[in-house]
């Protein structure tokens, strides 16, 4: 379970965090004065601490620091009763998570809290680099034995205690994040904070925000300074994941961090000095972005002080299996389940499927499967359906892209009535959705989208003739975002437009 220990004289607050944090499974518990929660830490082992700056025995920022020698990997935030607070905004500086106002907002709470929480996970689990088939509590394993990976463990010990930038390479889910977080446990900042950001899910402006901080009245709805993850990173590692989607203005920015440790909050001219080391992923193509413009060469060169390339599963021969034996006897753990092998047919099902979403898509369909099993062996009936070899087409088994791509009709000719897409489109959609249905599975919404993204890809670039700028400008995308989209789907330039099967 969740520990939470909050820090504050009033009562009422605890009672009002404690009501709010239930429903998610996070237990408070609650300290009246500085020096008993300071004293608590020991005995709690809060995965988060929520401290008040007002305290009747010394003040939040003098109990912040002791908190920080007990344990400095320990997020902290702070509570005020002021927006604006210097208290707050010093204990930021000296690397609190963030802070909070009274009267408290519950959704904020929560997001902060879980924010916080997954933040303590990330620097303090450890990813366990060995040939691991049985979990253990306090560890992410990192499994593997081919070639390829035993090349990425070798390439974290020789470059973690140098303290250069680190880019990570290779296909959404197969452990970027991972090897993150292997190379701070490893390096001579794993006392330090390790903080991780995802540069696709915010805009340009929230962004540079969540970077660099920002002043009072920099933009709209900047109601009060606010420290950024450079400045409360201080010391540690930065984790910026996704690092091909940011914004050339945010490119600049984290350039020039590079190049001389310092920068300014958006909307100031105070001049920061900071000193962090970078590790940044992406599954996109840099070079290929340098080329079209999108994305800076001289920071590409900043960035890419080491790489280190994560292979796709589907390349990954026998690992696969140790995968399936360490996440069953994972699941087993968090589900409450005692299952105890797969069987022989399902097993060959997991081999031959193709695994475009990689560890993070064999995890998630082990996890549906066992849900779905009422036995002790995992049967094939429990895969969910995209993994399931479809009937044999020419003498050789489908997969599931390859089903995909039969079920999509050919980009219609110049003679073709438009009126005669929409029938075929309905047709391919309709089939594929109640099949997820009846599966029973999870992301519908997702996988649906990721169909339609298909489908519209190929049709393009066959209507095109496969010329990937007249592609991009009919779909309106640059045509690195397309290259990189079409390399994701897994289709095929060729005299004709396919899905790999």
């Amino acid at each position: 379970m969740t520990r939470l220990l909050s820090i504050d004289d009033d009562r009422s607050v605890h009672h009002l965090i404690s009501r709010a944090l239930e429903p998610s499974g996070v237990e408070v518990s609650p300290a009246d004065t500085a020096t008993a929660g300071i004293e608590a830490i020991d005995v709690v082992q809060p995965d988060a601490v929520l401290l008040d700056v007002m305290l009747p025995d010394m003040s939040g920022l003098d109990a912040f620091k002791l908190i920080r020698q007990r344990d400095s990997r320990l997020p902290v935030i702070i509570v005020t009763a002021e927006g604006s607070s210097d208290t707050a905004i010093e204990a930021m500086k000296l690397g609190a998570f963030d802070y909070l106002t009274k009267p408290i907002n519950v959704s904020h709470l929560e997001r902060l809290v879980s924010q916080a929480v997954e933040s303590r996970r990330l620097a303090s689990v450890r990813v366990g680099m060995d040939h691991l088939t049985e979990p253990a509590d306090s560890s992410d394993a990192f499994v593997g034995r081919c070639p390829a990976m035993q090349d990425v463990f070798k390439a974290i010990g020789r470059v973690a205690q140098q303290d250069i930038p680190v880019l990570i390479r290779g296909e959404s889910g197969t452990g970027k994040e991972l090897v993150a977080r292997a190379v701070y446990q490893h390096s001579g900042r794993s006392d330090g904070p390790f903080l991780a950001v995802n540069c696709a899910a915010l805009s340009e402006t929230l962004l540079e925000s969540e970077l660099f901080g920002h002043e009072k009245g920099a933009f709209t709805g900047a109601h009060d300074r606010r420290i950024g993850k450079f400045e409360q990173c201080d010391g540690g590692t930065i984790f910026l994941d996704e690092v091909g989607d940011m914004a050339p203005t945010v490119q600049s920015k984290v350039l020039r961090l590079l190049q001389q440790q310092t920068f300014e909050r958006v909307g100031g001219n105070e001049t920061i000095k900071t000193n962090v080391r970078i590790v940044s992923a992406t599954n996109r193509d840099l070079e290929a972005m340098c080329e079209e413009g999108e994305f800076r060469t001289d920071l590409f060169y900043r960035l890419n002080g080491y790489t280190i390339v994560l292979p796709p599963l589907r390349d990954r021969g026998d690992d696969r299996v140790m995968l399936l034996q360490h996440f069953l006897a994972q699941l087993n753990q968090e589900l409450g389940r005692d299952i105890e092998g797969i069987a022989p047919d399902a097993m060959q099902q997991l081999l031959d499927y193709d695994w475009p979403g990689n560890v993070r898509e064999l995890q998630s369909v082990v996890k549906q499967a066992m849900l779905h099993c009422s036995g002790p062996v995992l049967m094939a009936s429990a895969l969910p359906a995209e993994v399931c070899t479809p009937a044999v087409q020419n003498g050789k088994p489908q997969s599931s892209d390859a089903k995909l791509a039969a079920a999509t009709p050919p980009a219609p000719s110049d003679g073709d009535a438009p009126a005669s897409d929409e029938p075929s489109l309905l047709a391919s959609l309709a089939p594929f959705i109640e099949s997820r249905l009846e599966s029973g599975g999870g992301d519908l919404y997702a996988e649906t989208l990721g169909f339609m993204e298909k489908e519209l890809l190929s049709r393009v670039l066959a209507h095109a003739g496969g010329n990937q700028s007249e592609a991009s400008r009919i779909l309106g995308i640059t045509r690195g975002s397309l290259r990189n989209k079409i390399r994701t789907n897994g289709i095929v330039i060729g005299p004709d437009i396919k899905i790999r099967q």
